[in-house]
């Protein structure tokens, strides 16, 4: 199986997939399994043991991005290391995909392809960026029924450029605990590559976002913080303060995640992957001051 052999993960792990689906978040839990509730990673990995005639014990997922309950994605990437007791051959592979669509039974997930990951891939750790979209209505926009489903709403009328302005002043490495809802042991320093608005034709706000990492709920309280500025009640200083005093704040809210998209994975070329994984891995892992 050639790249696919990732025996040196673990010991009864000889096969490593790349996933790439999409997904209409509305109904379910979020990406992670959750025991009693409906979510995208329990419903994939479902699939894959039924087509693989395995036990979910032997079908293991690891995703680049861990969607909140009701976000949707449309470029999500995961890897899934298969046991060493399940046997895929070359032909079983090339169909692996339409019969895991079948055996999901649902059009609101798509997998788009499943083949053999490179060597050393890693969905998670070995990504460059993540870039998401949000979309919201204010109160200009047209309210298009057929979009409802992702778009949030806002009762105001907000201005563009002053939330572009809000975007451009949150750009860089920071500590962006105040916009986290932060986990144990984790870092909450992420660099924030690109963020701006633009309305398009309907009178809709678009916001795209890239950063090499979000931590959990970041990219909806940043969206938040931009409405508030959009708003008039918040100012940039007081955004910037309220950033680097790295609290949580009543300045603004965060969004609904009915408005938010993921939309692509950025990973290296295949010859870095590894070194990628690995050093991804130890500057999430490094201690905090």
């Amino acid at each position: 199986m050639g790249g696919g052999h990732y025996s040196n993960y673990t010991d009864d792990v000889s096969v490593r997939l790349k996933i790439e689906c999409a997904y209409l978040g509305t109904r379910y839990s979020g990406w992670a399994k959750q025991s009693h509730r409906i979510t995208i990673q329990g419903e994939i990995e479902r699939a894959l043991a039924t087509v693989l005639h395995a036990s979910l014990a032997e079908v293991t997922t690891v995703v680049a991005g861990r969607t909140d309950a009701g976000v949707h994605a449309i470029g999500q990437v995961a890897h899934a290391d298969l046991a060493d007791s399940i046997t895929l051959s070359p032909a079983a592979l090339s169909s692996l995909a339409k019969r895991v669509n079948g055996a999901l039974g649902t059009d609101e997930i798509t997998v788009y392809s499943i083949a053999l990951a490179p060597e050393g891939f890693d969905a998670r750790f070995s990504a460059l960026s993540r870039h998401y979209e949000y979309r919201l209505a204010d109160r200009p926009a047209h309210k298009n029924p057929l979009k409802k489903d992702i778009t949030a709403v806002s009762p105001y009328a907000l201005e563009p450029q002053a939330m572009n302005d809000a975007a451009d002043a949150l750009l860089g490495l920071h500590d962006f605990r105040a916009f986290c809802r932060p986990r144990a042991g984790a870092t909450t320093i992420r660099t924030l590559q690109s963020f701006s608005w633009r309305r398009e034709a309907d009178g809709v706000l678009v916001a795209q976002l890239s950063a090499d990492a979000f931590c959990h709920s970041m990219v909806r309280s940043l969206v938040g913080a931009c409405v508030a500025v959009g708003r008039g009640v918040l100012s940039i200083p007081d955004l910037i303060a309220a950033r680097d005093r790295g609290e949580r704040t009543s300045l603004w809210v965060t969004m609904p995640a009915k408005g938010l998209t993921l939309c692509s994975v950025t990973y290296p070329p295949e010859e870095t992957l590894a070194a990628r994984a690995e050093q991804t891995r130890a500057s999430r892992e490094k201690p905090r001051d």
